[in-house]
């Protein structure tokens, strides 16, 4: 923790008491560090005093017991994923992601493993998949949550239906209790010589006939603490019952869980019914056909992905408003298909087909996946959590949607459900009114009848996510005052200073209360509303690149909070808040949080949410230096295009350019002076600009303008001739347009808005004409062209050649796909490496290059990620050795790995980080295809 900041007096103390105990640099009471840690995935805003991350058990018993000194809260969380305010406090956050994430063992022959808190679900997986082996439980967030987490919440997800929630996986757990005992909890260890555990034991032997009668009914029954694994027919399974209780009662250090074989075959039946309760009828009889995930959909958000991601996205659904997922699993593939078939017969669907292509099962489940995200972008307004995942008896379930329904109309509301349908628990993400005036009642009485309306079908307020601040006050409506007064009496003997997570199970706060978006009354516009879209589902945390992903690839090089996506997004929300982040835009823990941005645009993809994080770093940085002097680097490369076009007019001005670039002393000189990081070499400029070097040859065929962009322009390479090229063979009368139409894309990066207003302007006066005129425009800087299809709209959003431009200007590959009579090149034996540029991927689409590519023959391994140069990002001071760590996450091992392979890479900055690190010559699409 940095010694510049200054400490609240509670803080300082808490910083001595570890200091005593010979504990340092595991606390950070830093005012960006307070701000990230402020939410989790819910609508809850908590700010805590400090954060700790702890390097071993030892250091969490330690700041466990520094806290319990001096009477600081605690509450503990993974990766900050949960839905109802589980994971935030008022008083230190201790994180275990950070250090405590290694899998002590995994033993194959009793089928279990043994980790740390830390540890993250999907991380599990690949490790037991080694040995045929899964461990069940599977929530949306799998790729990023904690196993800690998971049982803290008692975690579910599709396959809990086959599997079990978490709490049916726990063996044994190793726990810190919130007086300070270190227990291990298994079925072998006695309890008596625990106080806390031979209190427990005299609680339940007192209250057996409350528990037996409202504990453990249904499987989704996971609000409130789980009594029934305590009573005596269940061995007084301690381990289990702490599953879920929401680190109000133990920090966990260690747990072993169980593993089970994961079957060799599966198989996605996919049904269409009129209604989402229609599905939610049907629910009861496919359960009966034992599949492994029964998951509920509906049509608007399907309509959400086809939106922001193209139809491409969405696969073909069986027609209906409401959909159900179904996967079967075995070993024998024929008879999975027997079950497939009886399921189709019996489910009494519209319309319904197995769904045999595995790249469409995967998209399917990714859209289901991405639920919570997408949901709270599906409705007229932003929908929240708070009413979230309610379970009822599966018999029940499309009674109590009907119902719900009328609730939300009774209170002026729209809601969007889906989910765990086999397990009779529905997500719901709601437009409730809570940046408007009494927003917060609204909220609160809706919530109180929904809990009334659960509790009438016998069923759970929570089903998987537990209580927390959003239902803990709701408990009431489920449990008899018994029930309630039992609760006190397990936190007391585990907790009896009330240390750990206050405010949730136990004398919970008001579900009202801390809610973030209240204080947003009367302040929003649409900047707030924007950053106020992420929802803290944490997506960016994952490595997705493997599924070609681009979010979030400043995070998985320094996997620090403050350099993801959502932690981005809350640090400008607090920014909003003025709070804790107080100078406005201007504010150095806004700087420090955007500072390794990459302005990738994969978030504007890849979040279910659609933050794009590029955009709001743009206008932070025009709203910081709107006036003032700005860094050198935004004169130097913020400008680049008008500097290129100066000099590559002569020869002779390119070459010197090009000999003080080259020149040791100079070329320092002139780094320094443009703000460049004195790791990078510069690129060369052209002796003459590409405009005006290459000869078009003359042709009968149909015209098409190639825009030269800046880059293809005034530095070396060859993408413009073999763009000309390949396009006259393909028919056309390719013409080059000679005059200069720049996008501003070094404007908006270095967050110029006005400069690239007027750069746009100035291009849309040239360009607009020709595409008016219906003749197609081929750009070749992927960069540059997805500047039309976002940034372009969002900076001139009056002006109607925008819209007619983005979809007059096409990719090489795009325009070669929609030719009738041209056929690519057979490159069969050739072997290529591509690297889609981010902006491609995440804006403009890979599916044109990716088809063409296939067409040829040549076997392709196509990279996710970011090549990490990301424009003038990876050339700016300070941002070298993070800009080679991303390089290295993807681009540098498929390189190396395959080094016989022609690297294929459009972007001009994929070619430079190439050439620079691993001395490796790009070619572009357009130099591929005419060479061959």
């Amino acid at each position: 923790m940095s010694t510049t900041v200054a400490l609240s007096p509670d803080v300082a103390e808490l910083a001595s008491q570890l200091q005593r105990r010979g504990i340092a640099d595991v606390l950070d009471a830093t005012d960006l560090t307070r701000a990230l840690y402020s939410s989790d995935a819910s609508l809850y805003r908590v700010v805590p005093q400090a954060v700790a991350q702890p390097r071993s058990v030892e250091e969490v018993a330690a700041v466990l017991d520094a806290a319990r000194a001096i009477g600081m809260p605690v509450t503990t969380r993974g990766a900050g994923t949960s839905c109802a305010g589980n994971a935030v406090g008022a008083g230190l956050i201790l994180d275990t992601s950070r250090h405590l994430n290694s899998i002590r063992e995994i033993d194959r022959e009793a089928g279990t493993a043994q980790v740390e808190p830390g540890v993250v679900q999907a991380t599990l997986q690949t490790a037991a998949a080694m040995h045929g082996l899964r461990f069940g439980p599977d929530p949306s967030t799998h790729n990023r949550c904690t196993i800690g987490g998971m049982i803290g919440n008692n975690a579910c997800g599709p396959r809990a239906l086959s599997y079990g929630k978490t709490s049916d996986n726990v063996i044994a757990l190793q726990v810190i209790t919130g007086s300070g005992q270190q227990i291990t909890l298994d079925q072998s260890s006695g309890h008596d010589h625990h106080p806390s555990l031979a209190s427990l034991k005299s609680i339940v032997q007192g209250n057996l006939g409350t528990i037996r009668t409202e504990f453990g009914r249904f499987g989704r029954q996971v609000s409130g603490y789980s009594l029934e694994h305590l009573l005596p027919e269940n061995r007084f399974d301690v381990a289990r019952f702490l599953a879920g209780s929401e680190g109000t009662l133990a920090v966990i250090t260690g747990a072993t869980l169980r593993l089970v074989a994961d079957p060799l075959c599966k198989i996605m039946i996919a049904l269409g019914y009129p209604t989402m309760a229609d599905a939610a009828d049907a629910a009861p009889m496919i359960v009966d056909l034992h599949p492994t995930a029964c998951e509920g959909l509906d049509r608007r958000i399907v309509d959400v992905v086809r939106r922001t991601r193209g139809d491409a996205a969405v696969p073909t659904l069986p027609r209906g408003d409401g959909w159900i997922f179904v996967e079967l699993v075995g070993d024998d593939p024929g008879e999975l298909r027997v079950r497939a078939d009886e399921l189709l017969a019996r489910a009494g669907a519209s319309d319904g087909f197995v769904v045999t292509d595995f790249a469409e099962a995967t998209a399917l489940w990714k859209i289901r996946e991405d639920g919570a995200g997408l949901a709270g972008i599906s409705l007229a307004r932003p929908a929240y959590p708070g009413w979230e995942d309610a379970a009822v008896p599966v018999e029940h379930l499309g009674s109590y949607l009907r119902d719900f329904d009328t609730l939300l109309d009774d209170h002026g509301l729209d809601g969007l459900p889906y989910g765990h349908f086999g397990d009779g628990c529905v997500h719901t993400r709601i437009d409730f009114p809570l940046t408007e005036e009494g927003g917060a009642s609204t909220y609160k009485a809706f919530v109180e009848e929904a809990a009334q309306l659960v509790a009438g079908y016998g069923g759970s307020l929570s089903g998987e996510h537990g209580d927390g601040r959003a239902r803990s006050a709701l408990l009431p409506a489920m449990y008899s005052p018994a029930a309630l007064e039992v609760f006190g009496q397990v936190k007391a003997a585990f907790d009896p200073d009330n240390m750990l997570n206050p405010g949730v199970l136990v004398d919970p706060r008001p579900v009202h209360a801390d809610v973030r978006a209240v204080r947003l009354v009367g302040r929003v516009d649409d900047f707030t509303q924007a950053v106020h879209r992420c929802s803290g589902v944490g997506k960016c945390l994952a490595d997705t690149t493997g599924g070609l992903g681009v979010m979030c690839p400043s995070y998985q090089a320094t996997r620090e909070e403050k350099d993801s996506t959502r932690g981005r997004a809350r640090v400008l929300q607090e920014m909003i808040n003025g709070e804790v982040v107080q100078r406005g835009w201007r504010s150095p823990e806004v700087h420090q949080a955007l500072d390794l941005c990459l302005s990738c645009k994969g978030c504007a993809r890849d979040c279910p949410t659609g933050i794009d994080m590029a955009a709001y770093k743009s206008q932070v940085l025009d709203h910081t230096y709107r006036g003032k002097i700005r860094p050198r680097s935004h004169y130097a490369l913020g400008w680049l295009p008008r500097w290129g076009r100066f000099i590559t007019r002569a020869r002779v001005l390119s070459r010197l350019v090009n000999i003080s670039t080259a020149t040791p002393g100079l070329r320092r000189l002139v780094r320094w002076s443009a703000g460049v990081d004195q790791h990078r070499s510069l690129p060369q400029f052209a002796p003459v600009a590409a405009r005006r070097r290459v000869a078009v040859p003359e042709s009968t065929g149909s015209p098409v303008i190639v825009w030269v962009d800046s880059f293809s322009d005034c530095f070396s390479g060859n993408a413009v001739d073999g763009a000309v090229s390949v396009l006259a063979a393909a028919g056309y009368a390719p013409q080059i347009l000679q005059k200069p139409a720049c996008c501003g894309l070094t404007w908006i990066s270095t967050g110029q808005l006005d400069g690239a207003r007027r750069q746009l302007r100035a291009a849309l006066d040239i360009l607009h004409p020709i595409v008016a005129g219906g003749t197609p425009v081929v750009g070749l800087e992927p960069s540059c062209l997805a500047v039309w299809r976002s940034d372009a709209s969002e900076l001139l959003p009056d002006d109607p050649r925008v819209a007619e431009v983005a979809a007059g200007v096409h990719t090489l590959a795009e325009l070669l796909g929609r030719t009738s009579d041209w056929t690519p090149p057979d490159l069969t034996g050739l072997e290529l490496v591509v690297q889609p540029h981010c902006h491609h991927a995440s804006v403009l689409g890979w599916q044109a290059d990716a088809t063409l590519l296939a067409a040829t023959g040549a076997k392709v391994t196509t990279l996710g990620g970011c090549c990490g140069l990301a424009g003038n990002f990876g050339v700016e001071k300070g941002h070298y050795e993070v800009s080679v760590k991303v390089a290295e996450h993807d681009l540098l091992p498929a390189v190396a790995a395959h080094p016989d392979a022609l690297v294929l890479a459009d972007g001009f900055s994929c070619r430079t980080q190439l050439a620079q690190l691993a001395d490796r010559k790009a070619s572009t699409l357009a130099e591929l295809l005419a060479s061959h």
